[in-house]
């Protein structure tokens, strides 16, 4: 392989795209007016959320309270810790929702006739789980107080106060969280101008003038990649600016390493959209193939509106599959979390093995030939 080659090849196309208006509007400014109009749009309940207790009272009350809590299976009892400090690890791995404390004294508190406060602690990177963890907890100790005044220990309507917290984002705001999830769905758009772009040699025909150039089948694939890989990256920070000066979202991350991920996620996708040209005919196909593998699911299983399903093994598959699902919870750790390349390092290594399978069985399986 020369390199001197491939980046001519990456040179003629990246004048394609600087020459084209639609293809530079598609790979550039396309994703930043799309995050526009979508955030404004989507705004949806979770179902199943994750809670973490920790009982400090440790007596017969404050368990039957917290065994209240999971009468079905919107709210699940998934860690029970012993210190506080151990939240914390739990709400930055995304292993939970919500965490409640029960403070010592609040068995004694509610015998007194007193209302006992407890506190929920709410991972606001998700305001939509935040919001309905704190709905679920209210509901849920209304009846317990029922059942606790049912049964004579306590004459007092509301003896369970519960005091929220909300980290990362503390008003909750569904554009906080919106925003950075919808980075992972508009910046589809340089992929899909890729899947085009390699398409359209086939179908105008430009293709057959390669086919007696010394330019090797590699060289011209990865070539045109670096193109709008490059084009890519100038629309991830295109839409990161309006992320953070017009939805004033905040950016807690290091942009290095947000740019760095932004090229891992590309590389997964315009992985796929090499094997996606390699079977479509003609740009439609393609454009179809695109839209139907990677853009109508990420909005509805990626994690965007409500949780990844982990409720069946088919479900989850389908959700892992999609490049977009990592980079939805990448954005959110960036942004909100300021999370370092460390604790990003999983949903970074599966994008970098999804792209480097995907490019190669591409490689493997395109051919330099007309027809």
């Amino acid at each position: 392989m020369s390199l001197h080659r491939l980046f001519a090849i990456a040179r003629k196309e990246f004048h394609h795209v600087t020459r084209d208006a639609r293809i530079l509007f598609l790979v550039t400014i396309a994703p930043a007016l799309l995050l526009l109009v979508l955030a404004y749009v989507f705004s949806f309940d979770v179902k199943q959320l994750n809670l973490a207790v920790l009982d400090l009272d440790r007596t017969s009350l404050s368990r039957r309270y917290t065994a209240s809590l999971s009468g079905d299976r919107d709210l699940v009892l998934a860690y029970a810790v012993d210190r506080y400090e151990e939240i914390q690890p739990l709400l930055v791995r995304g292993d939970i929702d919500a965490a409640l404390v029960i403070p010592p004294g609040f068995s004694n508190t509610i015998h007194r006739g007193q209302p006992a406060q407890v506190q929920a602690i709410i991972d606001g990177t998700d305001p939509f789980a935040g919001t309905q963890a704190v709905s679920a907890l209210v509901a849920r100790s209304g009846v317990f107080v029922l059942d606790t005044g049912a049964s004579g220990t306590v004459q007092r309507r509301e003896p369970v106060e519960v005091r929220t917290a909300a980290w990362y984002n503390a008003g909750l705001k569904s554009m906080s969280s919106m925003v950075p999830g919808l980075l992972a769905i508009v910046l589809l758009m340089p992929t899909l101008a890729l899947a085009l772009a390699l398409t359209r040699e086939k179908e105008t025909g430009t293709l057959e003038g390669l086919v007696v150039t010394p330019v090797t089948a590699v060289e011209y694939v990865l070539g045109k990649l670096l193109a709008y890989l490059a084009a890519g990256l100038v629309s991830a920070f295109l839409a990161l600016l309006v992320a953070i000066l017009w939805f004033h979202v905040p950016f807690r991350g290091d942009l290095g390493i947000y740019l760095l991920l932004a090229a891992d996620y590309f590389l997964a996708c315009m992985g796929a959209a090499v094997v996606i040209a390699n079977v479509a005919k003609s740009q439609q196909t393609a454009m179809f193939i695109v839209l139907i593998i990677f853009i109508v699911p990420s909005f509805f299983l990626a994690g965007l509106i409500s949780p990844v399903s982990t409720q069946s093994l088919g479900a989850k598959l389908s959700s892992y599959a999609l490049p977009s699902t990592h980079f939805v919870q990448i954005n959110r750790d960036i942004f909100l979390k300021g999370l370092g390349l460390d604790l990003m390092l999983q949903p970074a290594l599966i994008l970098l093995s999804m792209g480097l399978g995907a490019l190669t069985i591409g490689l493997l399986t395109f051919k330099k030939k007309v027809g």
